[in-house]
């Protein structure tokens, strides 16, 4: 259905026209017996509402609005991108994340219904198919979709400028949003912080942590609920890049405090490893299996048969944890201390520029990064390169953290000229972590597991095609850093960042 044929406007509006006349032809409205209800679905990201999208469940069908217009599809009781059948919704969904559970925002009552133009025998001449949309926080509208009939092309004419005039505007997945879901203001995984450029570097460090402490807490109820394993992974990400702060901004807190704030989020953090690492697993489960021939894949089967149930024993602890007091009183303790700033120690350097600091340590990070990638030879030992990639994330961070500073266009540059070198270490590091974490596995194994050998031989096949892997991820690894340490991405780095090796 085209999108100048799908209006939307008060459902009020649509009754007060009924029984009506014009030109001739009269109003008639005809609403079904049974309403049902809706669910306004997005993932917690909001990815559909930051696209300017809105995918409705009703009591029969899914409809997706968007910039392509209307999508329907018989509904089903999937909420995960791949567990929905095939057809236009599924396939206008594409872009979702398939770890991501489509979860209701909103909800309220849906009643179907016609709009015909009539003659004066009783033939339609033209007629809107209706959902009328009714809920809590005043919503009360009504979804309209245009349909004209062959040779009464002046009565859909009619029919439309009617509805215009009854407040009617052409249907926006935004706008529809905003009328069943009044208020939302949305959840940002990567909080931007904007700052001036003379701000101090303990305002912008405190700024920065404070902004990821509620992202953190925002994750929490998905985590204890288990309702997809991208919570888990968002507030890791959170308290990853807290960690990062303490860590890069050296000497904006007092030293012992420092040290102090380090361990009490690295304690926040230790919880939360073993589940991420089972839920890994469980996500390449797919390409794991595909590594293994065929014979060998009953025994993988009852590795991951095993990993699965430990995820239950794992995911119930970490809820446990989460739900418990001493942890909540030690986010309340933490966020009132940075929000509150009187028990933050200023250290020696506190004050200075937020931009300047800022110039200094991507510069340092990024001429780390070139040193170390300039030395990697086919005979590197891998700790080097595994040591390359934790510099590559720690510069990640800090582009990500002093974006606003830098409005100059080519700063995307170099930040996509990290993630694709980041990208070529992450495989080569995930090929390694997870060869060491399956023999901790193998070895790990009660004698009491039943086809405990055959898990063995099974998880040995694949330990050797993760190590053939790593092998050819490693090669690769020379050419992602040659592709990084272009002549335009140096020249990039230097003009932003390196201002104290110009002037000097």
């Amino acid at each position: 259905m085209a999108q100048d044929n799908t209006y939307l406007l008060p459902a009020t509006a649509i009754r007060q026209l009924h029984g009506t006349q014009s030109a001739g032809l009269r109003f008639a409205l005809t609403q079904d017996e049974d309403a049902g209800s809706f669910e306004l679905l997005d993932d917690f990201g909001h990815s559909l509402g930051r696209s300017g999208r809105v995918l409705i469940a009703g009591p029969s069908h899914f409809e997706l609005l968007g910039v392509e217009g209307l999508a329907m599809q018989p509904v089903g009781p999937g909420r995960f991108l791949p567990e929905l059948d095939e057809g236009p919704v599924q396939q206008a969904l594409a872009d979702l994340s398939p770890l991501r559970r489509l979860l209701p925002q909103a909800a309220g009552r849906v009643q179907g219904a016609q709009l015909a133009l009539l003659d004066d025998e009783g033939k339609t001449r033209a007629r809107a198919l209706l959902r009328l949309f009714s809920g809590g926080q005043g919503v009360d509208l009504a979804l309209a979709q245009l349909r004209g009939l062959r040779g009464y092309d002046a009565a859909l004419d009619l029919l439309r400028a009617e509805l215009l005039a009854a407040g009617a505007s052409p249907a926006d997945g935004r706008q529809l949003r905003q009328l069943l879901l009044p208020g939302d203001s949305g959840y940002a995984a990567r909080p931007e912080v904007s700052f001036d450029p003379d701000d101090t570097a303990f305002d912008v460090a405190t700024d920065i942590i404070l902004a990821h402490l509620p992202v953190m807490r925002a994750n929490e109820p998905g985590i204890i609920a288990d309702l997809d394993t991208e919570f888990l992974h968002d507030y890791r990400v959170a308290l990853r890049k807290i960690r990062s702060v303490l860590s890069l901004f050296r000497g904006v807190y007092g030293q012992g405090q420092t040290a102090e704030l380090k361990l009490r989020f690295s304690a926040l953090m230790a919880p939360t490893g073993r589940l991420r690492d089972l839920d890994v697993y469980l996500i390449d489960r797919p390409a794991l299996t595909a590594l293994v021939p065929a014979p060998l894949q009953p025994g993988l089967q009852r590795m991951f048969a095993l990993i699965t149930a430990g995820r239950v024993t794992e995911q119930a602890r970490l809820a446990g944890h989460l739900s418990g007091k001493p942890y909540h009183k030690e986010l309340k303790a933490l966020t009132r201390m940075f929000a509150g700033q009187r028990l933050l120690r200023h250290g020696p350097a506190a004050d200075r520029p937020a931009q300047e600091m800022a110039r200094r340590l991507i510069w340092k990070r990024y001429r780390q990064i070139s040193r170390a990638g300039a030395a990697i030879t086919a005979t590197t030992p891998d700790g080097a390169v595994h040591a390359l990639r934790i510099h590559c994330k720690k510069l990640r961070y800090l582009l990500e953290f002093f974006a606003p500073a830098f409005p100059d266009p080519r700063f995307g540059t170099a930040l996509r000229a990290l993630k694709r070198l980041q990208d070529t270490l992450g495989r080569f590091n995930d090929y390694s972590v997870q060869q060491v974490s399956l023999h901790a596995f193998v070895t790990g194994l009660d004698a009491a597991v039943p086809d405990r050998l055959d898990i063995a031989q099974s998880v040995g096949a694949l330990i050797a095609a993760l190590h053939g892997r790593q092998l050819a991820e490693r090669g690769r690894v020379e050419a992602g850093f040659a592709g990084f340490d272009d002549p335009r991405t140096r020249g990039v780095f230097r003009d932003l960042f390196g201002q104290e090796e110009k002037t000097a």
